[in-house]
């Protein structure tokens, strides 16, 4: 039994404008990782019950990281900044083939280091991008499963096999199709244009792979400008035409923010029709500027990620989900209780205790009990002040955090 939990009830109203978010103390009754009973806090409960009181902190539908890389980071180990690149992604590709090698005697280690720092943040959903590439070949997705198994109870997640060299340019087409029998989710891209060579072959030889082992999509796409554009809606046309709606991500997706007046919002509606998600992983500020909120209005499911913590691309990571919806607020002016209330989705997967008018539609009983509590009054607070996470479960089961075990008060059927 959690007790004293503190749960978003309603908003509250001021010349028909939220004002504030109201909330109510509950205590839920939780039975293999599942909410079974949500109770007022005076209610019997029953005997034999082990009781953690959750002191009036707020709870929280726990985070999704939807892009990050576990396999490959300088976490855990000595202070490195980022490298030097000239010829930007090719001075990477270059760098890895020495880097690599150099990281995966502790390739696994690191990773659970990683995922430890952001359980601790709140995130119990994780998609990782994982290097297949003639350096490492499959190691790196060795050492990734280990560590991912470790911790199994802790935290869900997908893989995606992802060719960083190259899908063509480093004629990684075999290694993928190897990674998918070793629980790889989905199928990686990167850049077809800039980096394969040819746009319409890489798409193709990414799509079939995909439809051949029944799997997802989820390409790195950083090219910008027309480049870019011109490959999201050959992916768009792929998509459709080989049955994948629901099953495409693209990652970056930074030419988006070179759409003008119009031809945004149309892109917008074809990447809802098709369930093609994008992940916004750095949520930049500058003059690539998402159209984040333009892509919610047309209902395109926008998640995020934290992408590198620290590695060789960037030092700047912090590995918190939640920090990237206070990033995206702070961004697109989302300043005012409801705005900020709704802003937590992105870091959700789309999940909010309310919903836009205001009724409270989580958590539900029957609901898995993935949560985190934060001492915060209302998920508008939380975005903003990014508190502590006290207490993160998956499932039932403490991921990070403690909870106070306390003796029941009441002992009655």
């Amino acid at each position: 039994m959690l007790m004293n939990v503190r749960l978003e009830s309603g908003y509250k109203y001021k010349n028909g404008q939220v004002v504030a978010t109201e909330t109510v103390l509950r205590n839920l009754h939780i039975v293999k990782g599942i909410i079974t009973r949500i109770l007022d806090t005076k209610s019997p409960y029953g005997k034999g019950v082990d009781c953690y009181d959750a002191k009036g902190m707020l709870l929280l539908p726990s985070f999704r990281d939807m892009h990050i890389h576990l396999d490959k980071t300088f976490y855990g180990g000595p202070w490195r900044a980022a490298a030097t690149r000239e010829n930007g992604i090719f001075d990477m590709i270059t760098l890895e083939q020495t880097l690599l090698l150099e990281l995966l005697p502790t390739a696994q280690e690191r990773a659970e280091k990683l995922i430890e720092l952001i359980l601790g943040y709140g995130s119990t959903y994780v998609r990782s991008h994982c290097n297949i590439d003639p350096v490492v070949g499959l190691k790196n997705l060795e050492k990734l499963n280990r560590a991912l198994a470790n911790y199994s109870d802790k935290i869900s997640h997908e893989i995606v096999g992802f060719p960083q060299h190259g899908l063509l340019r480093s004629n990684s087409q075999g290694l993928i199709r190897d990674a998918m029998q070793l629980g790889v989710t989905h199928v990686g891209g990167l850049d077809p244009t800039l980096v394969d060579g040819d746009m319409e072959k890489s798409l193709q030889t990414m799509v079939q792979i995909a439809v051949d082992y029944k799997a997802g999509i989820d390409i790195h796409l950083h090219e910008g400008g027309e480049t870019g554009l011109k490959a999201i809606r050959r992916l768009a046309d792929l998509t459709e035409e080989a049955g994948l709606q629901g099953k495409v991500t693209i990652s970056h997706a930074f030419s988006l923010a070179s759409l003008g007046d119009g031809a945004d919002a149309e892109m917008a509606k074809r990447l809802a029709s098709l369930g093609i998600s994008i992940v916004a992983s750095t949520v930049p500020i500058g003059k690539d500027v998402m159209p984040i909120p333009l892509l919610q209005k047309h209902k395109v499911n926008v998640m995020l990620g934290n992408d590198s913590i620290t590695d060789h691309w960037s030092p700047f990571g912090i590995g918190d989900t939640l920090q990237k919806a206070h990033l995206a607020s702070d961004l697109y002016g989302w300043s005012n209780e409801y705005n900020l209330s709704r802003s937590l989705s992105l870091a959700t997967g789309g999940i909010t205790p309310l919903d836009e008018a205001g009724k409270q539609i989580w958590p539900k009983v029957g609901d898995a009990a993935t949560a985190v509590l934060i001492p915060a009054s209302c998920s508008a607070e939380a975005v903003a002040r990014l508190p502590k996470r006290a207490a993160v479960l998956h499932k039932g089961t403490l991921s990070s955090g403690s909870l106070d075990s306390v003796k029941p008060k009441l002992h009655t059927n």
